[in-house]
């Protein structure tokens, strides 16, 4: 038997950050790894600027995402002020966003971008620890998430939790076992929005999970440096499990 920690993620809006190119800012329809172990070190009351505290807690995990709800695309339009190029970063640096803003209007330059929210979309996370040290027990860290330290949000600031994650500790032979032991307290409130038929399950690691993997795709969100904002490469399987909990074949 082998313990996973799970909890689930709910809220109105979520943002789960994509490869981006040029103005457009796309959501992927489940978090990405470096959103979940953001959270994690939120709720741990890691800061962003603690780089060998950020790398020990994401190497340290690996994690599993099923998508009980994939939510509904949601496209925000913008449009926003910026200093023109020949006065912009590159020759002069403006400390605030007021900064910004203070030179005439007529000098300003028109930024227009889209981004993407996935609304009212449900997800269960799982983590287990890898065969390395870990710097916290999954104990330590379903009770860090029941109380975290710093505020919780999906992906942006401006997508907070709408009910809370209920963090536990489950026993199970593999991740499909784990995934269909697990029991969250506002499953009710949610009867309108979780899905009941075939669920979607993506996770990373080699070991046998108890669901055939259908697909192996590239994603870039394995966190490198917070700093530098960078990004690597990780193999994430796709498999799909039925509402029961039984592996899809």
């Amino acid at each position: 038997m082998h313990e996973f920690l799970t909890f689930r993620l709910y809220g109105m809006m979520a943002s789960w950050g994509d490869i981006a190119v040029g103005e457009s800012r796309p959501t992927s329809d489940h978090p990405s790894r470096s959103a979940i172990f953001g959270l994690l070190a939120a709720a741990l009351g890691i800061r962003r600027d603690e780089e060998e505290r950020l790398s020990a807690l994401s190497n340290a995990y690996q994690m599993a995402i099923r998508v009980d709800a994939p939510g509904v695309l949601l496209r925000d339009y913008h449009t926003s002020q910026i200093p023109p190029a020949g006065r912009g970063r590159k020759k002069h640096s403006f400390a605030t966003r007021r900064e910004e803003l203070a030179i005439p209007r007529e000098n300003l330059s028109t930024v227009l971008s889209t981004r993407d929210y996935r609304c009212d979309a449900v997800s269960t996370v799982c983590i287990w620890q890898g065969s390395g040290s870990a710097p916290y027990s999954l104990e330590d860290l379903a009770n860090a998430l029941n109380r975290p330290v710093f505020v919780l949000y999906l992906g942006r600031k401006s997508c907070p939790l709408a009910l809370p994650v209920h963090a536990q500790v489950v026993a199970g032979e593999n991740l499909a076992a784990a995934l269909s032991a697990v029991r969250f307290p506002d499953d009710d409130l949610l009867r309108g929005l979780l899905h009941h038929g075939d669920l979607r399950v993506f996770w990373e690691g080699d070991q046998d999970v108890g669901i055939p993997a259908i697909q192996t795709t590239l994603r870039y969100d394995n966190p490198l440096s917070r700093k530098r904002w960078q990004f690597g490469s990780r193999a994430e399987h796709y498999g799909v499990m039925s509402g029961s909990g039984s592996p899809c074949t």
